[in-house]
C-alpha cells in the first residue's frame, strides 16, 4: 500500500494568508494538531497548534511566522510502513504527500492510516489468530506456512516482533479458519511454543483492540 493511496479527501491545506485563529478552527474540525501550508502546489511546511499558540497575534497570517517543524513529507510512491515511521518519529498527526516534482498532493492522517493498517493486517476478514514465540534462529516462514496449509488453512497476514535483546521472536498469524484445533495440534507436534490463540469473536475483538491501542501508542510515542 503506497502513500498516494492513503491521501485524505477531507483535510484541506492552509494558505499563507490564513490566520492562526482560522488554522486552529480547521484543526479542531479535522481533529489534527498539524496542517500543511501550501502556495498553489508548493509545499511550504507544516504548522502545529503549538506554533500558533506561540504567536504574539493569532489573527496574523500564518505565512508571517517561522515554523518549528522542518518540511516533513513522503513521496507518493513510499510504502505505508515508511509513512508510519515518519509519523511516529516526528510525532505528527498527519503527513504531507508530494509527487516526484515536489508538488503537493494532499495529506495522510493518523486516523486514515489506522483504518488502512487494519485492512492491511486482514483484521476485518473472518478467521483466527495464533501467536508463537521462538528463538531467532528457529524461525522458518516456509515451515510455518507448510503446517498451516497442511491443515487446509491459509495465512492472511503475519507480524513478527523482536524481544528487547533480539534473541527471541513473537510471530502473530492471522489464519482464514475460525477452528484452529488441528493447526494448534500440529504446531505442538513440531515443538512450537503457542503463546495464545483466538478463535471466537469476543476474544478476537479484545485482541484487535489491544493491537489498535498498541499501534496508536506507537504512533504517539
Amino acid at each position: 500500500m503506497l502513500a498516494h493511496e492513503l491521501i485524505s479527501d477531507v483535510v484541506t491545506a492552509l494558505k499563507t494568508s490564513d490566520s492562526g485563529t482560522s488554522a486552529l478552527s480547521w484543526m479542531e474540525v479535522f481533529r489534527v494538531k498539524h496542517l500543511p501550508i501550501v502556495n498553489h502546489r508548493e509545499f511550504l511546511g507544516l504548522i502545529s497548534d503549538a506554533d500558533i499558540y506561540d504567536l504574539n497575534d493569532p489573527d496574523e497570517p500564518v505565512g508571517n511566522h517561522s515554523l518549528s517543524l522542518q518540511k516533513p513529507y513522503v513521496n507518493e510512491e513510499q510504502h505505508i510502513y515508511e509513512v508510519i515511521e515518519l509519523l511516529a518519529r516526528m510525532e505528527l498527526t498527519l503527513v504531507p504527500v508530494l509527487n516526484h516534482e515536489k508538488q503537493y498532493l494532499g495529506v495522510i492522517t493518523q486516523e486514515e492510516l489506522t483504518r488502512k493498517f487494519a485492512h492491511l493486517s486482514a483484521m476485518q476478514q473472518p478467521g483466527g489468530i495464533i501467536e508463537l514465540e521462538m528463538n531467532q534462529h528457529d524461525y522458518s516462514l516456509s515451515e510455518i506456512s507448510q503446517i498451516i496449509e497442511s491443515n487446509n488453512g491459509r495465512i492472511l497476514s503475519l507480524y513478527v516482533a523482536s524481544s528487547d535483546d533480539n534473541a527471541r521472536l513473537r510471530v502473530t498469524l492471522k489464519i482464514n479458519l475460525t477452528d484452529l484445533t488441528s493447526i494448534l495440534e500440529t504446531l505442538n507436534r513440531y515443538s512450537y511454543t503457542v503463546v495464545s490463540s483466538h478463535m471466537n469473536n469476543e476474544d478476537l475483538d479484545e485482541f484487535y483492540q489491544e493491537r489498535f491501542d498498541t499501534f496508536l501508542k506507537y504512533l504517539n510515542t
